[in-house]
């Protein structure tokens, strides 16, 4: 779980063209970012399950500022944001900060 504040370091900047044409800024993989807000997604709006998946977590990111999120009702703002899996929180290590991945989908917390 995230929670505002936390750096974060993305894992995965894997983006689709669609997403390069929506967003004005996308996290860059192995960059460290601040958590500004946590919420829940609604699935990914590129495919046509969008918003047909639980327990999915979006975040927004101190460091990138995107426009609103078309797919809203017009008297809704909210800004498009990420997916929580393409990020892993950053762990301190001897003053130094890096992020570990146990396995491929399990990110490992600080203790």
């Amino acid at each position: 779980m995230f929670v505002k504040g936390q750096k974060v370091v993305c894992i995965n900047d894997g983006f689709p063209a669609a997403a390069k044409k929506l967003y004005s800024q996308l996290p860059k993989k192995d960059s460290v970012y601040t958590v500004r807000s946590v919420y829940i997604g609604r699935g990914n709006y590129t495919r046509a399950e969008s918003g047909q998946k639980d327990g999915e977590i979006g975040l927004l990111l101190e460091e990138l500022v995107n426009p609103r999120d078309p797919s809203l009702k017009s008297n809704l703002q909210g800004e498009l944001g990420f997916n929580s899996e393409r990020f892993a929180p950053l762990v301190h290590e001897d003053d130094e900060m890096a992020w570990t991945e146990k396995e491929e989908d399990e990110v490992l917390l600080p203790a």
